[in-house]
């Protein structure tokens, strides 16, 4: 007898009977794969289920005792939310080799003599394991190693050692025998994430989950997989440089606007706390093309250096190339420059980075950009202890940005004497001790007071 089949959509998760080019649920072209369907009811009936299912209350609820708990990570606890939540599922994504295993055996270092921890491990064998946890110096405390792919012999291995935190390694390896899948297909990664979110909502652990990147960047498996974990960890950097950034897409106990930052060393990642003054390290000092910005990564104000190369092009349609800004802002500002700046940049092969790695996703960089465009053009250096702070506006207007005070204040500490903001702020504006504020109205000004 024929097995039954049904197609999965790889972005919502929604199944239908007969494959279609477009998902009828989430709009998605070619993302319907093809499933074996099992039927889970009676599985699901005979599996025990703890905990009391009846509603309760809001008021009744105990908040006595305490559910969150210090990673021994300052920077992972900041992206967490002040900790990691026991009975939550933390989904842990990023690009090969980039540092997910190394963190979270780090982890395990850490807090190995407070919590007991159950380590599976998919992808390598025990020896495996150890050989690395011995590189990065873990040798100590309640750390439980398997390396099983089985979901029912995790389960086994689970109600045996009651451990307080969970780490799968990675969530593509591991498979449910009651499925006729391949492991790291739709149903699987699915089913398997389910029944570990069970667990630990039941038995009140928290589980890390490693899930593998596909080449468009995002977690591999069906997008509903996101949508039932607690937590979207994103783990970025570039192979070639050493900082890596984390980053949440997804809390449902804290903000999705903090950022941890690490540094790859010899002995595995080391937490830097100060970013800005990492990342403006080996600024070049009377060079032009180069201007620092300060942007806001949820609470915290970090400086960055955006450099820009304007060569004249000698092509009909100048080259545009953009690193860390959005590209669609660049050429945004690249236009403002020439209409209300009045820098011909259209005839200019004009390529924009980011130092570090970061991503510089709020109009509070715009100035800085432009300056660093203006700069290199005019092949004019911006004096060295001077920032940039203000949004752009398509008419040349220099805009007033959120929190400018922090802004300032983190730009003072890191020994800047001068500061463009724009003329028109909202608030009252505290001025740092040994900082000089440089008002302007508009693009014009800017350019005049940087390069002067």
């Amino acid at each position: 007898m024929k097995k039954k089949t049904v197609f999965f959509c790889t972005e919502c998760g929604n199944e239908t009977a007969k494959w279609a080019g477009q998902c009828p649920a989430c709009g998605a072209w070619n993302t319907l794969t093809e499933a074996p369907a099992e039927s889970r009811a009676k599985s699901e009936s005979a599996r025990p289920r703890k905990g009391g299912a009846a509603p309760k209350l809001l008021s009744e609820l105990d908040t006595q005792e305490e559910i969150r708990f210090p990673t021994g990570m300052g920077e992972l606890d900041r992206v967490l939310g002040g900790g990691a939540v026991r009975g939550s599922v933390v989904l842990v994504g990023g690009a090969p080799g980039v540092g997910k295993s190394t963190l979270l055996l780090q982890l395990c270092g850490l807090v190995g003599e407070s919590e007991r921890i159950l380590y599976v491990t998919g992808e390598e064998s025990r020896r495996q394991l150890k050989m690395r946890a011995q590189r990065l110096g873990v040798s100590e405390g309640n750390i439980y190693v398997q390396a099983e792919t089985d979901l029912s012999e995790i389960g086994s291995a689970i109600e045996s050692v009651q451990p307080t935190i969970v780490i799968i390694d990675s969530i593509q390896t591991m498979f449910d025998p009651e499925l006729a899948a391949a492991p790291g297909s739709v149903s699987q990664v699915r089913e398997c994430t389910m029944s570990i979110m069970r667990r630990a909502k039941s038995d009140g652990f928290a589980a890390f989950v490693v899930g593998h990147i596909n080449k468009e960047g995002n977690i591999a498996g069906p997008k509903v997989l996101e949508h039932m974990v607690d937590c979207v960890l994103y783990f970025e950097g570039e192979q070639s440089m050493s900082y890596r950034i984390l980053r949440a897409a997804k809390n449902r106990f804290g903000s999705t606007n903090e950022i941890g930052v690490f540094e790859m060393a010899e002995r595995g990642l080391r937490e830097v706390p100060n970013p800005s003054e990492t990342l403006l390290s080996g600024r070049p000092v009377g060079t032009p093309g180069t201007c620092v910005a300060c942007v806001m990564e949820g609470s915290r104000p970090i400086l960055a250096e955006v450099q820009a190369l304007a060569a004249k092009s000698g092509f009909a349609a100048a080259r545009r190339n953009s690193n860390g800004i959005d590209y669609n802002r660049a050429m945004l500002l690249l236009a403002v420059l020439e209409k209300r700046g009045g820098l011909p940049v259209s005839g200019c092969d004009v390529y924009i980075n980011v130092v570090g790695g970061l991503q510089l996703d709020e109009p509070a960089a715009d100035l800085a950009t432009l300056l660093a465009v203006a700069s290199s053009y005019r092949d004019a250096p911006i004096s060295s202890d001077l920032a940039a702070i203000g949004e752009v506006g398509l008419s040349g207007e220099v805009r007033s940005v959120t929190q400018l005070n922090h802004r300032l204040s983190e730009t003072a500490r890191l020994g800047f004497k001068r500061c463009i903001i724009p003329s028109h702020v909202r608030g009252d504006v505290q001025r740092p001790e040994g900082l000089e504020l440089i008002s302007v109205r508009n693009v014009r000004e800017a350019i005049r007071e940087a390069l002067k």
